[in-house]
């Protein structure tokens, strides 16, 4: 009989520390995408990118081209009876190379683009984690979860205005009531997911 109380005393203890400690744990979201948008070095990252598709990929694509009208001049317009097989098989093949990157340039360079794109986002992400983990750390969230990942949620904080602080950017005014989580905001409704764009 003693062990059954015993048991249950302990049952009951666990229990409780167990609610203490859900109870006493903060959870924040953010939306990581919003918090990039306001950055001001990405102002700046959309002139590299531009900057970047003018001076290495349309010149890049130029020289396809006149490297494609040479070979094919070479095959078409040249006396290629006096032409080594071994030459022409290498001219033939370079040819079809180069086509095939001409035809497919679109979507050649649209990955080239991506690729750079994420090369020079990578230190601002970057920033704004080590930004939220501080954040986190100094107003002792337990959690923080991505607002764009989650259809429901447990309530939250919104902490793009705190993070936004502790990166020094300055909120646009039509974000920064909903950023606050002013009530009848989808801010203030972490259950409510809006899409990114």
């Amino acid at each position: 009989m003693n062990k059954i109380k015993l048991f249950l005393l302990a049952t009951v203890v666990t229990v409780a520390a167990g609610n203490v400690q859900a109870q006493s744990q903060k959870a924040g979201y953010m939306n990581i995408e919003q918090m990039l948008s306001i950055m001001p070095e990405v102002g700046k990252i959309d002139t590299l990118l531009k900057k970047f598709q003018t001076d290495s990929l349309n010149t890049e694509f130029a020289g396809l081209i006149q490297d494609y009208n040479y070979r094919d001049s070479m095959l078409n317009k040249t006396d290629t009876v006096k032409m080594p097989a071994s030459i022409k098989r290498e001219h033939r093949q370079q040819l079809e190379s180069i086509a095939y990157q001409v035809q497919n340039w679109q979507q050649i360079s649209q990955n080239v683009m991506q690729s750079k794109q994420q090369e020079l986002l990578a230190p601002i992400y970057q920033k704004i984690y080590t930004a939220i983990n501080q954040v986190a750390k100094e107003s002792g969230y337990t959690y923080v979860y991505k607002e764009e990942a989650l259809i429901v949620a447990p309530p939250g904080d919104n902490m793009l205005p705190l993070v936004a602080k502790k990166l020094n950017v300055k909120l646009p005014m039509q974000n920064s009531g909903a950023a606050a989580g002013k009530p009848g905001t989808a801010a203030n409704k972490p259950g409510t997911v809006k899409k990114s764009q």
